[in-house]
C-alpha cells in the first residue's frame, strides 16, 4: 500500500489507519490528562529543529515525573520515519507533526496488578498536511483578546506542553467568536505570559522583548521562583535570528502596558512561524501596520525553513 502523500498515524511502534488509531480507555492520558506533546513543522523531508523539540520533551517528562529515561533519540528517529513515509514534507510542501507521550496504562502507572508501577508510555505520532494560513494574516496582522484564564507560576505544570489544553481551547473559541486570532494569557500577577498556543514578543526602539520562560529565571529582574511561560522552540529561533541581525532581546517580566506601548507585537509558534499582532482588544499597536522588525524576522524564519529543502 502506497503511503506517500497521506496523513499517517504511528501508535506504539506500528502504523495504523487514522480510523483505527485507538488508545485504551484506562490510559492515563484519557483518564487524567497525564502526558506531554510536541508540535513540529516538517519541510524538505526534514523536521525543523527536531533536536530542540526532543530536548524539551525529555525535560518536561523528567521534571513532571512522567519518565526519567525517555528515549528521545528513538522517538526522534520514529518521527523522521513517519514524516518520510507520509511524503507530506517533500520539497516545499509542509507537514504538521504531533508527537504525544502519555503515562500509559493507568493501573500500571499506579503500580496495581503486581507490575510494580512504571508501565510503558503510549506514544502517538500524527503527520498531516500543515495548515495553510491566509497571506492577509501576515500582511495585515491579527487582533488578539485578553484571556479570562490566567497562568499561575506556582503550578509546576505551567511552562510545559501537557495534555491539559481544554482551557486554552475554550479561550481560543472565545477569541474566534469576537473575531480575534489569538487570546493573550496573563499571569496571576498580570504580567504577560503568551498566547494560548504561542509565545509573544514586543519590539521597542528596535529591541525585542519577550517574557522570561521556564528555565531562564535565574537573575532576571522581577522574576521570583518559577516562570509559567513555555520556552518555545520557534521563540528561541526568532531570538537567534534577531541577534544575528543586530536586534537585542530582553527577557523581563512584561506588563500589559509594555506590550500596548510597543512599536510592534508578534506571536511565534511552529505552525505559523512569526505572526504580527496589530490590535489588542480595542487598542491599536502603534499605527496599526505590520512593523519592519516583524517582517524581517518572519522572512528569517521562512529562510530557515527553505534551508531544510
Amino acid at each position: 500500500m502506497k503511503e506517500a502523500g497521506r496523513s499517517l498515524v504511528w501508535l506504539n511502534g506500528r502504523f495504523v489507519e487514522r480510523a483505527e488509531a485507538r488508545v485504551g480507555a484506562f490510559d492515563a492520558g484519557v483518564q487524567h490528562g497525564v502526558g506531554v506533546f510536541e508540535t513540529m513543522i516538517g519541510v524538505g523531508g526534514r523536521v525543523f529543529r527536531l533536536a530542540e523539540h526532543m530536548g524539551r520533551l525529555e525535560r518536561s517528562a523528567r521534571e513532571l515525573g512522567l519518565s526519567e529515561s525517555l528515549n528521545t533519540r528513538a522517538l526522534g528517529e520514529a518521527v523522521e520515519t513517519v514524516v518520510a513515509k507520509s511524503g507530506l514534507a517533500e520539497g516545499e510542501a509542509r507537514a504538521r507533526i504531533r508527537l504525544t507521550v502519555t503515562g500509559g496504562d493507568l493501573n500500571l502507572l499506579r503500580g496495581e496488578g503486581g507490575g510494580g508501577g512504571g508501565g510503558d508510555p503510549t506514544v502517538l505520532i500524527d503527520v498531516q498536511p500543515a495548515q495553510q494560513y491566509p497571506e492577509a494574516m501576515f500582511e495585515q496582522g491579527i487582533g488578539v483578546v485578553v484571556a479570562e484564564t490566567k497562568a499561575n507560576p506556582l503550578n509546576a505544570h505551567e511552562g510545559h506542553k501537557t495534555l491539559n489544553y481544554w482551557w486554552r481551547l475554550r479561550e481560543l473559541q472565545r477569541a474566534a467568536a469576537s473575531g480575534a486570532g489569538e487570546a493573550l494569557v496573563l499571569q496571576v500577577t498580570n504580567h504577560a505570559c503568551g498566547g494560548c498556543v504561542s509565545n509573544v514578543f514586543g519590539v521597542k526602539d528596535g529591541t525585542l522583548m519577550t517574557p522570561i520562560a521556564r528555565g531562564e529565571e535565574g537573575g532576571a529582574k522581577g522574576a521570583e521562583g518559577r516562570s509559567p511561560v513555555l520556552p518555545g522552540i520557534t521563540r528561541g529561533a526568532v531570538m537567534e535570528f534577531g541577534e544575528k541581525r543586530g536586534m537585542g532581546c530582553a527577557r523581563p517580566m512584561i506588563a500589559v502596558g509594555d506590550l500596548l506601548d510597543a512599536d510592534e507585537v508578534f506571536l511565534t509558534n511552529s505552525s505559523w512561524g512569526v505572526l504580527p499582532v496589530t490590535r489588542v482588544e480595542a487598542h491599536t499597536i502603534a499605527d496599526g501596520s505590520v512593523g519592519e522588525a516583524t517582517r524581517v524576522l518572519r522572512a528569517a524564519w521562512l529562510e530557515a525553513l527553505a534551508e531544510e529543502i
